[in-house]
């Protein structure tokens, strides 16, 4: 029963922050999901509701990089992947929406990641 609780509540400060934080095409939203296993993360332009670049801890390319590795350096790696594919495409600023979690550990690290890579926000 717990569990339930604590998911609807991650869902219910989504969208209090959702009310306010929303992606244009000029910055986009960098929307994070983060399950017990693996890390997800996606770049969003709201008005056109389009997904402009995306990652995740699943992807064919940063799989064999994954091996071996704690799951916040997977988080990092992702964020790092995120911000090169969304860079190619010309974005360099977003706004982050961290989906509800907690801004530390692997969303943290996504952050840091994806800052370094070259994104700004």
């Amino acid at each position: 029963m717990a569990e339930h609780n604590r998911s609807r509540a991650r869902i219910k400060r989504h969208l209090r922050v959702r009310k306010h934080v929303s992606g244009t095409p000029q910055r986009p939203r960098l929307s994070v999901f983060r399950s017990l296993s693996q890390i997800y993360a996606q770049v969003i332009d709201d008005s056109a509701g389009r997904t402009l670049a995306a990652a995740s801890s699943i992807d064919r390319e940063l799989r064999e990089k994954m091996k071996g590795l704690k799951k916040t350096e997977q988080a990092k790696l992702v964020g790092q992947a995120l911000a090169e594919r969304a860079v190619r495409k010309g974005i360099k600023a977003v706004v982050f929406d961290r989906g509800g979690f907690k801004y530390s550990g692997r969303v943290k690290a996504l952050a840091d990641g994806a800052r370094e890579g070259g994104l700004e926000f």
